[in-house]
């Protein structure tokens, strides 16, 4: 299986630490969040992982150039950012062969590939996305998801400020190729997976239940808790 790490973000939100640092090099216990994914994907089995740049994607490219994958590494820099969708449609060919795995680098996760690959293999026939879910105590931060009895996908919930679960898109996905031909389809940049692509593929979206650990380091907050959580779950150990 493949892999893109969407890595072209500016992570505002993290500002000053990404003036002049991206943000999936930001360091979680002095190791860059873009290592963990790496080391992580790879030591499971991951073949390739594609990565995507954009905000000072020099400094991405020389730190993979340094990185013990870097064979198995390819990368693809957006002069304007395309959007989840727009890169994976940029990347169409790339992922032709076979499912493939889509997940934001700036996410600090431990889970276990198999058996996110077994619950994709395992999907019924009209299934053609798998999502990672976490349990969230901010689910008004979140995308929240509803699912039915068999934990496919019914609603999605951005951001909201209602009651709508604590059940929370994971943003890390397993799509086949009926979902990548859709987005190639739309045919059209920026083109973002979790609000214009899901919505298409509801009640055709699988899920998987990440109870190990997943947190989005989206603030100055959620690194400061990352930070010690790296050291209290021994986050360098893969599953």
């Amino acid at each position: 299986m493949r892999a893109l790490l969407l890595s072209a973000g500016f992570g505002t939100r993290l500002k000053p630490i990404t003036n002049d640092t991206p943000k999936c090099l930001v360091e979680i216990n002095n190791k860059p969040l873009l290592d963990y994914w790496l080391d992580s994907l790879f030591e499971q089995g991951i073949e390739r992982v594609l990565i995507n740049t954009h905000y000072l994607s020099e400094k991405v490219s020389d730190h993979i150039s340094k990185s013990k994958w870097r064979e198995y590494i390819d990368i693809t820099n957006e002069e304007q950012l395309l959007g989840t969708g727009g890169t994976i449609a940029k990347n169409c060919d790339y992922f032709l062969e076979e499912s493939f795995l889509v997940a934001h680098a700036d996410n600090l996760t431990r889970f276990s590939l198999k058996q996110f690959q077994n619950a994709h293999l395992s999907r019924s026939d009209n299934i053609n996305i798998t999502m990672m879910t976490f349990l969230t105590t901010s689910p008004d931060s979140c995308g929240i998801v509803t699912t039915n009895d068999e934990g496919i996908v019914m609603e999605l919930h951005e951001k909201v400020k209602y009651d709508a679960g604590n059940i929370a898109n994971g943003a890390i996905y397993i799509l086949d190729k009926i979902a990548l031909s859709k987005i190639v389809s739309i045919n059209r940049t920026p083109l973002d997976l979790s609000t214009e692509i899901l919505p298409l593929f509801l009640g055709r979206i699988n899920t998987f239940f990440n109870a190990d650990y997943l947190r989005d380091i989206g603030n100055a907050e959620a690194l400061e808790i990352a930070q010690s959580d790296a050291i209290k779950f021994d986050l360098t150990k893969i599953n």
